[in-house]
Order: C-alpha cells, then structure tokens, then sequence
C-alpha cells in the first residue's frame, strides 16, 4: 500500500510542538504582540496557553498560522 500524505502542513505536529517552537523563535512577550491574547500577555506559560488554544478555535487558527508563516520564513536546512 503506498504512503499517502496529507496536504495538511500541519499533519502529524501537535499543538505542543507548534506552540514550543514559536516561543523559542519569538519569546512570550513578541509572541503576545503579534497575538494579543492575554495568554500571552499576563503571566504566559505552556500548560495555561495550551488549556486556552484547546478551547478557543479562533486563537489557535491565530497561532497556526504564525506557525506557518515562521516556518516558510525559515531558509532550508
């Protein structure tokens, strides 16, 4: 059976690493300007912002999409 990939970019990263690798590339507190959401903002953290995304469809669409856009900024290794 041949491999079948999906044309998601997103397929098989969870919300864990896509949020971990944006606050190393921007920090909490660029992260918080380019998303306002006081996740980021007041007193930020993984667990809570992840607790946060999970519920809140819009924010993590916000988040996503600075994921992707980080990363095709990237050059190629």
């Amino acid at each position: 059976m041949p491999d079948q990939h999906s044309n998601d970019p997103l397929h098989g990263v969870t919300l864990k690493q896509v949020l971990t690798s944006l606050v190393e590339t921007f920090g909490w507190e660029e992260l918080g300007r380019r998303i306002p959401i006081r996740c980021f903002q007041s007193d930020p953290g993984l667990n809570s912002s992840l607790k946060f995304l999970r519920m809140t469809p819009w924010a993590r669409q916000k988040v996503e999409a600075l994921y992707l856009q980080s990363r095709d900024d990237q050059p190629p290794r």
